[in-house]
């Protein structure tokens, strides 16, 4: 009987012939033919958490354009020279003189000046010299580029590129930074020195302990260019012991501490032999006198020229005591300092921005604060950096509060800079009016003479010139007079050739000297000239024999 083809079965393999043909078609599919390839291992990231030369050199990159906005910041700052840089600078001419020709030195500069006169201030002079007072501004802002770099390379070491570009960014848009950046005076050379201090015990915190000791040389220059630069030595013996105990010890962490502390010692105590400036340093820095601003008026001054900075810091310093992981690879820790260790740095670094302040409000003054907290935000930064990093996330997960912060920094930084800068007057055109009136053989008055003598260069010498804070006058009866009487005396004997007085800011005895005027026939009011500064407007006064 026929079957039907549809209804016809195949015969069905055994179970185990069935398994050893599919191992047979497994084996042909795995096995590698002749002239073929395998795969290399692929790695779970796509990125390596080690150092690498390409991030390196985009770091730089990076760097480079933060510098460039750091100086279009600092450039943008115009005003005439304050009377500190004409001091300082009229100074530095006058011991350039000194040491060149052996020009007799008059004022005593080196009684109340707050650096070595023959630093700083011989250092603007010669750049005065040859580029005017940009060329002076300029030195200045060669030193806050060295800070900034400093500052990257630093926090490079401490934790990694990124948070060392976000410190850097932190602190380049810091409205102090940019003031001192075009400011002729002590304060950018001597912050710069002690950046370069801490630099050189973070970069030799891992080599031969002697090494250490290239730090001290610098660290006592930055005292001598800068008296209170003193308050920051203790962070970087400090931060010498922290960065060298994470990586050699206990022990050896101490002995390099000592070494860096006796030579700084050793160094700052021959120069003061060698010098004598033992009464300047205790006039304007450990003695110095009180002053009489509220402290609330301080407190509420640091807040807005420094408060958002340092709370970035202090989120930085909490965050990185509680997981000290520095890189977003996951599972990697590295070589992880200790809780006790991160606790210590944070103490250290972010503690250090608050002694300006703290000084400051024991002296009860503001004098020159809007620049000394960048002192200590320099050393703030870095954490600041963990901070900013930390905020952001893994991979840039929250970039929002990395721009809300730059622009909040940036705009705050800009317009308090801008302020601070014009807070003094225009002085080309009280320079305009007095010129024709202004000699070698003159006697001259000023609330504030610096700025005049400055700019009428050798028209003029400031052994011409007087303050309204202290007069040694000698009448013509002989009589040897001092304060409000030698003042009076001298008005009554028309020994000024000319009177400027500050109606704005009226500095010493400028009340008496003007009411003296004013009962005088000796002198008639010669005119005004109006100005405008940031507190307001107001105008000079100019007086000369009738």
């Amino acid at each position: 009987m026929e079957q039907n083809d549809s209804t016809m079965q195949l015969p069905v393999a055994p179970p185990k012939a069935r398994r050893r043909v599919a191992e047979t078609m497994q084996l042909r599919v795995l096995r590698p033919r002749p002239g073929g390839y395998t795969l290399r291992p692929v790695p779970d990231s796509g990125w390596s958490a080690q150092a690498s030369s390409r991030r390196v050199w985009v770091s730089r990159l990076v760097l480079l354009a933060l510098l460039v906005v750091q100086t279009a910041l600092s450039l943008r700052l115009q005003n005439t020279a304050f009377e500190d840089e004409a001091l300082y600078l009229f100074a530095g001419h006058a011991e350039l003189g000194h040491l060149l020709h052996g020009t007799k030195l008059y004022g005593g500069f080196e009684s109340y000046f707050s650096g070595a006169p023959v630093l700083y201030p011989v250092l603007a002079a010669a750049a005065d010299s040859v580029f005017g007072l940009a060329g002076a501004r300029a030195l200045s802002l060669a030193c806050m580029l060295g800070c900034t770099s400093l500052l990257y390379a630093m926090t490079r070491r401490l934790f990694n590129e990124r948070a060392g570009l976000c410190a850097a960014g932190v602190f380049a848009i810091a409205q102090s930074t940019a003031f001192m950046g075009n400011f002729a005076t002590y304060d950018a050379l001597a912050l710069f020195l002690l950046a370069l201090a801490a630099w050189i015990v973070v970069r030799t915190s891992d080599a031969h302990p002697l090494l250490t000791l290239l730090a001290a040389p610098v660290a006592a220059l930055a005292v001598a260019v800068k008296y209170a630069a003193a308050l920051y030595l203790p962070t970087v013996v400090l931060l010498c012991v922290l960065t060298a105990y994470q990586r050699r010890g206990l022990p050896r962490a101490l002995l390099r501490g000592v070494l860096l502390s006796l030579g700084t010692a050793a160094l700052l105590g021959a120069g003061l032999y060698a010098s004598g400036y033992l009464a300047a340093i205790q006039s304007t820095t450990t003695a110095r006198a009180a002053g009489t601003t509220p402290a609330g008026q301080i407190l509420r001054d640091c807040a807005r020229w420094g408060g958002l900075a340092v709370a970035v810091a202090l989120v930085g310093a909490f965050s990185y005591v509680r997981t000290g992981r520095m890189s977003e690879m996951p599972g990697w820790r590295g070589n992880l300092p200790g809780a006790r260790w991160r606790a210590a740095l944070g103490v250290l670094l972010v503690g250090t921005a608050l002694l300006a302040p703290a000084y400051q409000l024991h002296l009860h003054t503001e004098v020159s604060l809007h620049k000394h907290i960048g002192y200590g935000l320099f050393f703030a930064a870095p954490l600041a950096g963990v901070g900013v990093t930390r905020l952001m996330g893994a991979h840039f997960k929250y970039p929002q509060w990395a721009i809300f912060l730059g622009v909040v920094l940036l705009s705050s930084g800009m317009s308090q800079a801008y302020d601070n800068f014009h807070a003094w007057p225009d002085s080309r055109g009280l320079v305009a009016a007095i010129r024709p009136y202004v000699n070698a053989h003159g006697h001259y008055l000023a609330d504030t003479y610096e700025v005049p003598v400055y700019e009428l260069g050798k028209a003029t010498s400031y052994r011409q010139w007087n303050s309204t804070y202290t007069i040694d006058y000698t009448t013509r009866s002989g009589r040897h007079l001092t304060g409000a009487a030698g003042f009076k005396a001298a008005v009554a004997e028309r020994h000024f050739t000319l009177i400027v007085l500050d109606r704005g800011n009226p500095t010493g005895e400028s009340a008496t000297v003007r009411d003296a005027l004013v009962h005088s026939t000796g002198y008639r009011l010669l005119g005004t000239v109006p100005y405008a500064a940031g507190w307001g407007s107001s105008r000079f006064e100019l007086w000369a024999p009738s």
